[in-house]
């Protein structure tokens, strides 16, 4: 893989809470399109890998490059930006405002890069029957069984077309079924749209949905192999 076809890089970041080190030089490298799972056992640092290369948390040393430009060296107000516009997130508990309509929670991030509200609304609605939860749009989320609220923060993450998605442990607090179903159509979906994907998982059930996957132990990536190689 060259340079050029990486759209995402951590190069050798390092990051602590206090004394506590997180990362400890983490390299990784994410292709285009492509859908890359990070795994390790809780504490290992992959929460933080991701959450550097997201530019919600800044590195202590090392460099994140996104579309050939360094992320890390960007002020709040220019990650804020990317997030909006260039990422969406998946996370765990889908972190929607539970006192919204679903289709206020999806328009949401329209309406804050200051898309009008009916071309912020029609496109939130056009997502619920792609996602299995038509007739859902008027009801408070606060109000919905985690798997059809999880579809609802894809639908979210999805709705501004973002170059990169971020889902940090997407289907942890749902059953089996739930989450076999929410990675099914969170995996067409971002095949269809050519959206990169980086999703944090500790389940290797999960992760078997990615084209490859790496491995955080002690805050560094091991290389990560695609599925092909990982079944040599």
């Amino acid at each position: 893989m060259s340079d050029s076809d990486h759209l995402l890089e951590a190069r050798d970041v390092k990051k602590a809470f206090g004394a506590t080190p997180a990362l400890r030089g983490a390299t990784l490298a994410v292709a285009r399109g492509e859908i890359l799972a990070i795994m390790g056992p809780s504490g290992s640092g992959k929460s933080t890998l991701l959450h550097c290369m997201a530019g919600i948390v800044e590195p202590d040393s090392g460099e994140v490059w996104f579309d050939g430009r360094r992320l890390d060296t960007l002020d709040e107000a220019g990650r804020s930006r990317l997030r909006r516009t260039s990422f969406g997130f998946v996370f765990q508990f889908g972190q929607l405002v539970p006192e919204l309509t679903a289709e206020d929670n999806v328009a949401l991030p329209l309406l804050l890069n200051r898309a009008s509200r009916k071309k912020a609304y029609t496109v939130a609605r056009s997502w619920f029957p792609r996602l299995g939860i038509e007739n859902l749009e008027r009801q408070r989320t606060g109000e919905m069984s985690g798997g059809q609220g999880q579809r609802v923060a894809i639908a979210r993450a999805l709705a501004i077309e973002p170059q990169v998605l971020f889902a940090d442990e997407p289907t942890g607090a749902l059953d089996s079924l739930a989450s076999e179903h929410v990675m099914e159509l969170l995996v067409t979906i971002s095949r269809k749209q050519g959206t990169t994907v980086v999703i944090v998982t500790h389940d290797a059930r999960i992760a078997a949905y990615a084209d490859r996957e790496v491995m955080v132990r002690d805050g560094r990536a091991n290389i990560a192999r695609s599925r092909a190689e990982a079944a040599l």
